[in-house]
């Protein structure tokens, strides 16, 4: 089932079919360099694919989802919202994934910005985030292009990270029905 759609992206919920396309993305090491916690074996992205399948459960709308590249149809990342508790306070990240046979072609930040416009306007989020392990300049390029700025160093039972963070613009005065393009 499709949830977002860009000019050369769908992002749609992750199916069954997608479990070897998903263990082909983890065995990446450079995928695996910056998603310490990320499934190593078959079984374990099985088990992980069943969780996204059923929804997270206090937050349904959210999730990872299956990225497709259209020009191919192919599976080539998974991207979407994730929420978290930081520092007590609950958050929520845009996490965007793409296969490194896909990097360098603007995609992640397609995805980042597509996810941002998706929390944003058709969720009602008013606050997003990015975790980023501070070796990965280009997730940090990504999270920089779609306005984040850097809020914090942390550190979680994954390991530590850095936030970034974007709040949701204002709507000019008068205007409730503005697109969300015009607030970049």
């Amino acid at each position: 089932m499709k949830i977002l759609e860009t000019n050369r992206l769908l992002l749609r919920h992750l199916e069954p079919g997608d479990l070897d396309s998903l263990f082909d993305l983890y065995c990446d090491p450079e995928i695996r360099r910056y998603i310490p916690d990320a499934p190593q074996t078959l079984a374990e992205v099985e088990e992980q694919l069943d969780w996204f399948l059923h929804g997270h459960p206090r937050h349904p709308e959210l999730g990872l989802w299956a990225t497709i590249y259209k020009p191919t149809n192919q599976f080539i990342g998974r991207c979407g919202l994730l929420p978290w508790t930081i520092d007590g306070q609950a958050e929520v990240e845009v996490a965007y994934t793409i296969a490194q046979s896909h990097w360098g072609q603007g995609l992640g930040t397609e995805a980042a910005q597509a996810i941002l416009d998706y929390g944003f306007y058709t969720l009602g989020l008013t606050r997003l985030i990015c975790l980023i392990d501070e070796e990965n300049g280009a997730s940090i390029r990504v999270a920089e292009k779609i306005g984040m700025a850097f809020e914090k160093e942390g550190r979680d039972e994954i390991g530590p990270f850095w936030l970034y963070a974007r709040s949701k613009p204002a709507l000019p005065e008068g205007d409730s029905h503005a697109h969300p393009n015009e607030f970049r």
